[in-house]
């Protein structure tokens, strides 16, 4: 979604082709679960890294100190920190979903919208917890073995907006988190 090769014939072109991604890997298992302690450690390998932008395609509805301190840490650093809304149709001002809701300046929460660009009946929304919607129905992405498939959800429209991002720091690399 983010940075698919264009015009190879093979899949779709993502948003920002000629970037380059890192995965952090976290979540697994069957229900796709994981914890707070290897989200910390993604976040703070990213740190280290220097990279520009986080992707965040995950969260939760409970609210972490050590993972709020891990996201002012990124903030530090001067990465921007994407991370999906949440798909529970709720405000998020009311009832908020993590790490989306906490509010640090350079975090962006992204809601998903229809092909009508109308909030998306499943994505959750708020006047002040959520920044930005973008496409998030039936967006077309790689899955596991080499397969394609259209997927639905908040965590579809982050990398969208992500890529976005990305081409805005390529157009101009020394923005600032704020700037951009």
């Amino acid at each position: 979604t983010i940075a698919a090769q264009a015009n190879n014939g093979v899949g779709g072109a993502g948003q920002a082709p000629k970037v380059k991604i890192m995965a952090l890997k976290f979540l697994g298992g069957k229900d796709g679960g994981g914890d707070v302690e290897n989200a910390v450690r993604a976040i703070d390998y990213a740190i280290a890294k220097k990279v520009k932008i986080m992707s965040n395609s995950w969260g939760s509805t409970q609210r972490s100190e050590s993972l709020g301190r891990a996201i002012i840490r990124a903030e530090q650093a001067g990465i921007i920190f994407i991370a999906a809304a949440g798909n529970n149709g709720q405000n998020s001002d009311q009832q908020p979903a993590y790490p989306a809701a906490y509010a640090n300046a350079n975090i962006v929460s992204v809601a998903a919208t229809d092909s009508n660009d109308r909030l998306a009946s499943f994505s959750n929304f708020g006047t002040t917890s959520v920044d930005i919607g973008a496409p998030g129905v039936s967006i077309y992405s790689t899955i596991p073995n080499n397969g394609y498939k259209s997927m639905d959800g908040t965590s579809m429209a982050t990398p969208l907006v992500s890529g976005v991002v990305a081409l805005m720091l390529a157009a101009k690399p020394t923005a600032t988190t704020c700037e951009l």
